[in-house]
């Protein structure tokens, strides 16, 4: 004869779904076909983290404002406005100049000239390092990920580099002169992929404007957007220590 199993007066318990796989409490206990730490595992690892430069490593939007209000004031034109300032911050040196003066060509060729002549340790002199910024680059590095910038700046990174001993914490920079396409266009990110033999999904871009955020969508890498949770994002951090979260 058989053994009978007894009915027990407890309730079943119910259904518990974990992923696409559902199970039941019975005599025996039915293990999943995978855990949590598996499946961790098996997610993409980052090897690489990409940065702008203006708003992200540095404070920069009171430098800009001097320097594109002293060309404004040089030239003798109507003062700088917010809308022209967030611009100019988020692009190109030409760029900007050539918003600044887009009804006067003759002004936009002397705007240049006047950079030129211009000592950059000014505008300098009035930038500051993001905070927890290189504690977060030195972690970076400890973990073996590079790190990386792309920047729409055109001019004197390494001297900016260089002057907050930033040099030995970055692995390659890309700047708008060493594209045929600035951001928001990806060439810069792809660039920077190429070079480390990197896939997308093993790369973070961080940034502050929907200019990054469009560069890095087009070049299919995750963007985590810095102090600035009003554009589109895979991730948002106030404070550079949160991004070893997403690693």
């Amino acid at each position: 004869m058989g053994l009978v199993e007894k009915k027990s007066s407890l309730p079943t318990p119910p259904f518990r779904k974990r992923g696409n796989f559902s199970c039941r409490r019975v005599a025996k206990r039915v293990q999943p076909e995978y855990n949590e730490q598996s499946m961790m595992e098996n997610l993409p690892k980052i090897r690489c983290v990409i940065y702008d430069c203006d708003g992200v490593l540095f404070d920069s939007l009171d430098a800009n404002r001097w320097f594109y209000s002293s060309l404004c004031e040089a030239l003798g034109r109507l003062p700088l406005t917010e809308e022209e300032l967030q611009y100019a911050h988020t692009h190109t040196l030409h760029e900007a100049i050539h918003h600044l003066f887009r009804d006067d060509p003759e002004s936009e060729e002397t705007a240049l000239g006047v950079f030129s002549r211009m000592d950059p340790g000014e505008s300098m002199s009035r930038m500051n390092l993001e905070p927890y910024l290189i504690p977060t680059l030195e972690a970076l590095k400890a973990k073996g990920i590079l790190r990386a910038i792309s920047t729409s700046r055109t001019t004197n990174m390494e001297i900016l580099l260089s002057k907050f001993s930033l040099e030995p914490l970055f692995d390659l920079v890309v700047t708008a002169r060493d594209v045929t396409n600035p951001k928001p266009h990806p060439e810069s990110i792809e660039k920077i992929l190429r070079a480390f033999a990197l896939r997308n999904e093993e790369v973070l871009f961080v940034g502050d404007s929907e200019t990054d955020g469009t560069a890095a969508r087009s070049a299919g890498v995750k963007f985590i957007a810095y102090r600035n949770p009003g554009i589109l994002a895979d991730g948002y951090i106030e404070d550079h220590r949160e991004l070893l979260q997403f690693l």
